[in-house]
């Protein structure tokens, strides 16, 4: 059938274009992987052993790395995956030899309200129903694993508490001493399921264990998930498992599972999940999929392994960062970067006119909160809301160009969008110091996306004078204040009395000199208010407290009210999702 995403679903779209699929042999054999470093998951997905590919072209140049982000979106998102998905199928048209790495998505979102994160239209990434429902298994590795830790540690509470000291050592454990009221982990599940927030566990008899308060998160916020995003080989990643901090012993000391032993079987558990994943676009151009960390919560960004080995297989390589520039792109900038080393030539700021107009509250634009459809109100022309939610698309280009990294605004275009619209967004973004491509990717594939792919090999030629935020001598409340002032637009930073007792803590003990600083807040605002949009002035970034990873050594600061278990809207996703019995295939996933 003729693929037309104004008439078909995007599952319509992608089934019609799987019964053509490039199988993962012909990938591999196009891109210079060889048989022993293809780990076939069927015909049409496969595993790649990134280390025997970095050990065999360590001597090659990387080719040029390129990075997409967006303005603050709307909570349906802005297309960056569609975005990203169109760059790779355009430039694939115009003969370059091109890579891609996104996130595997969550069931959460996929079930709830955002859809599959495979893209839409006639840029997507296939096959749609295993991209959507599980891939090869790599987040439930990563549940098995952490849960793992929750398991080894409330059954050495249980045994702690009902045995000598005698009967430990002889069974070669020695007691730990574990607070049941001092527990940093929870269990995880990779649902938006609110009713476990807060939880009651070890009821009944005693030899159900010991009855505590405990919680469960969604499964993307794991640290574990993180060390999956930023590991550099078998050897780091089994070291930063090992110092994943479980809980802490009545005298405050930290429990890591190390200490319960635990480290080893959790890492057995994460082998096979450590290897990316070849998926491929519409238009049969290859697309790893590899660790999927939330980035309001997390880190944002798809594995550091998959894009250095992705730099020495193609020539150009794309790579995707969560939600918008002061969040995804900032924890890209300041954090992955650090930690591969590789430096972007170009970032791809993606904005929508529907999203610019709903920044437009300012010149009466309605607000667009969660779960509230507005479509039909941002689909027509209205260019006093559009210019005054021009200003947020200004802060992130300034933002993208405090890196020193060239930006390139990617106009995802939409059929109801008007040449006014068009021209009044071009003409802010080229002011502002970028350069400016409209696409048509979603409803046109390759064809659609020329300009934007023309745009980006011509930025990628520009020198880049790259530069982190802060350096890791840089105290961690000065860290937070440039985050706030220069990334955010806040005047100032302020924190709750348990907050400021931390960030003491951490500024007077060594052992966190090294550790990053990963902001927690709101995707929807460039502040910690989700209703603030546009650019807001006169606010202060509010600190009610910090997170830590021992493993992945994170410190977050936690801005706003959010949870690391969303909830479930009022109309999932999952009331849409089927199976027809005749032929067994999925329908409905967007």
């Amino acid at each position: 059938m003729a693929l037309d995403p104004t008439k078909h679903e995007d599952w319509e779209i992608a089934l019609e274009a799987e019964s053509r699929m490039k199988t993962s042999q012909q990938l591999a054999e196009e891109l210079g992987i060889s048989d022993e470093e293809l780990l076939p998951h069927g015909k049409y997905i496969a595993k790649v052993d990134y280390t025997h590919v970095l050990n065999r072209l360590k001597d090659k140049p990387d080719g040029k790395f390129i990075e997409v982000t967006a303005i603050t979106p709307t909570p349906l998102g802005e297309g960056k995956s569609t975005t990203t998905l169109g760059l790779i199928q355009g430039m694939g048209k115009r003969g370059k030899k091109v890579t891609a790495a996104i996130r595997q998505p969550s069931g959460g979102p996929t079930m709830n309200i955002k859809g599959s994160a495979a893209g839409g239209g006639l840029s997507q990434c296939i096959p749609l129903t295993e991209f959507s429902l599980g891939l090869t298994g790599d987040i439930n590795a990563v549940m098995n694993a952490h849960n793992l830790a929750m398991v080894a540690l409330t059954s050495r509470l249980h045994h702690e508490s009902i045995r000598s000291d005698k009967f430990l050592e002889k069974r070669g454990l020695k007691r730990l001493d574990i607070d049941p009221k001092n527990v940093e982990m929870g269990w995880v599940i990779d649902y938006c399921a609110h009713a476990l927030r807060e939880i009651i566990i070890g009821l009944g008899p005693r030899k159900n264990g010991m009855v505590m308060p405990s919680k469960f998160g969604i499964a993307v916020s794991s640290e574990v998930m993180a060390i999956l995003s930023i590991f550099s080989d078998l050897k780091d990643f089994r070291k930063r498992i090992g110092d994943i901090v479980v809980a802490y012993d009545k005298r405050g000391k930290p429990i890591t599972t190390e200490d319960l032993e635990v480290a080893g079987a959790m890492t057995a558990w994460m082998k096979e999940a450590l290897n990316p994943n070849m998926l491929q676009s519409l238009e049969g151009q290859p697309v790893f999929v590899h660790a999927g960390p939330f980035a309001n919560i997390a880190v944002g960004q798809s594995s550091v392994v998959a894009d250095r080995m992705c730099l020495k297989l193609a020539d150009y390589h794309i790579t995707e960062s969560g939600f918008g520039a002061d969040i995804g792109f900032e924890k890209f900038w300041n954090v992955k970067c650090r930690y591969s080393g590789n430096i972007p030539n170009v970032s791809v700021i993606t904005a929508t006119i529907r999203a610019l107009k709903s920044h437009g509250v300012s010149a009466g634009a309605p607000l667009w909160a969660p779960g509230k459809d507005l479509k039909e109100v941002y689909g027509k022309e209205n260019l006093k809301w559009l210019e005054a939610g021009l200003e947020n698309l200004r802060h992130h280009i300034a933002t993208v160009k405090k890196a020193g990294i060239n930006p390139v605004v990617c106009i995802n275009q939409f059929h109801t969008d008007t040449k006014a619209e068009i021209d009044m967004v071009r003409k802010a973004g080229e002011q502002a110091g970028a350069r400016v491509a409209v696409s048509q990717h979603w409803q046109y594939g390759s064809e659609g996306a020329l300009e934007l792919a023309d745009a980006v090999i011509d930025a990628c030629n520009d020198k880049v004078d790259f530069k982190f935020l802060y350096d890791l001598e840089t105290p961690l409340s000065e860290r937070v204040e440039r985050i706030a002032k220069e990334v955010y637009g806040a005047d100032g930073v302020s924190y709750s009395p348990v907050a400021q007792d931390k960030l003491k803590k951490f500024e007077s003990d060594p052992k966190f000199k090294d550790y990053v600083t990963m902001m927690v807040k709101t995707h929807l605002s460039l502040s910690h208010d989700p209703s603030m949009k546009g650019v807001p002035k006169g606010w202060t970034l509010h600190i009610r407290d910090f997170l830590t990873y021992g493993g992945a050594r994170f410190i977050c600061p936690m801005a706003g009210d959010i949870s690391l278990m969303p909830g479930t809207s009022s109309n999932p996703a999952f009331r849409r999702v089927d199976v027809d019995v005749e032929t067994g295939k999925v329908t409905g996933l967007f």
